[in-house]
């Protein structure tokens, strides 16, 4: 089936692209890792470098901790990231027009054979395959956050993606232990991220329109569903510009107002509150979490 994947191209260290990057690399693939931010990809570098370490301390552990390390290589130019891989996974942020600028820039520099991917939370890789030549070999291959914990992979073909190529990324999924969810047929979301966004669309709409409070969503969820973190807590854990990010793209595919994210939810960001990852969202991360505590679900009585 044409060439095997045993060079795998991660373009764009944030906050997926470390986690993938990391994850393919302990299952014995050679990882090449692109950034064009120095510092996105000095802390991808501590990230990949950190679990690989953590990894070789479990007792499954397989393989050479000296020889995964080599296997990854860090890089500040995409033709060097590009040059010797089989499997290209593409995670910058999600604009369209972005993500067909470098998908140009990987076909002109890739082997023929390479299959180019993107890990895009919401769009379609119809949308971005005309910036390419090799039509038949594009895929969207969606993973979520964090990986241990949910080893599941959106896989979804392009308009003339070869049955070969779906195949490959599947069996590449399966190979790094995770499950592949394949859509059948072409749809805003894939799977789990689509049925995720309609939850996500109504707990902002609730919070933004003064209904009720995100905590008490958030404790909702968390009974209901046995989940260790509620909505809010998991779109701060992705990042407050991500989720807008995403939520914009299915507003200027639908047109309906009703899909436009609630500008409560634009002013937070443009305070510079993202989540996590800035310390601040709708949660406080610079302390003990408050969510993790167990008087969150169930206060305790007033004396």
């Amino acid at each position: 089936m044409g060439k095997e994947i045993k060079t795998v191209s991660m373009i764009g260290a944030g906050f997926m692209g470390k986690q993938i990057a990391a994850w393919a690399a302990t299952h014995g693939y050679a990882l090449r890792i692109y950034d064009n931010s120095p510092e996105a990809l000095e802390k991808a570098k501590e990230f990949v470098i950190g679990t690989i370490e953590f990894y070789f301390m479990g007792k499954d552990a397989k393989g050479d901790k000296k020889e995964v390390l080599s296997k990854v290589t860090y890089h500040d130019k995409l033709s060097d990231a590009v040059a010797d891989a089989d499997f290209i996974l593409e995670a910058v942020p999600e604009d369209l027009e972005l993500k067909k600028k470098v998908f140009a820039q990987i076909d002109k520099a890739a082997p023929p054979h390479a299959i180019i991917a993107t890990n895009s939370s919401s769009i379609p890789v119809s949308k971005i395959e005309g910036a390419v030549k090799r039509k038949d070999k594009v895929l969207n291959v969606h993973f979520y956050a964090p990986i241990y914990q949910r080893p599941m992979v959106d896989i979804m073909r392009g308009t003339k993606t070869s049955d070969e190529t779906l195949e490959k990324g599947k069996e590449w999924i399966e190979s790094i232990d995770c499950v592949p969810l394949v859509v059948k047929k072409e749809c805003l979301g894939f799977v789990f991220n689509r049925v995720w966004r309609a939850v996500k669309k109504e707990c902002l709409k609730i919070w933004a329109g003064g209904y009720a409070d995100f905590k008490d969503v958030d404790r909702a969820w968390r009974i209901f569903s046995g989940m260790n973190m509620g909505p809010f807590a998991l779109m701060d854990s992705i990042g407050l510009d991500v989720v807008y990010d995403i939520e914009m793209s299915y507003y200027k595919e639908s047109g309906n107002p009703d899909d436009k994210p609630p500008k409560a939810l634009k002013d937070m960001i443009d305070r510079g509150e993202l989540g996590m990852k800035s310390g601040k969202g709708f949660y406080d991360w610079k302390g003990p979490l408050e969510f993790t505590s167990p008087d969150f679900i169930k206060p305790k009585k007033k004396k």
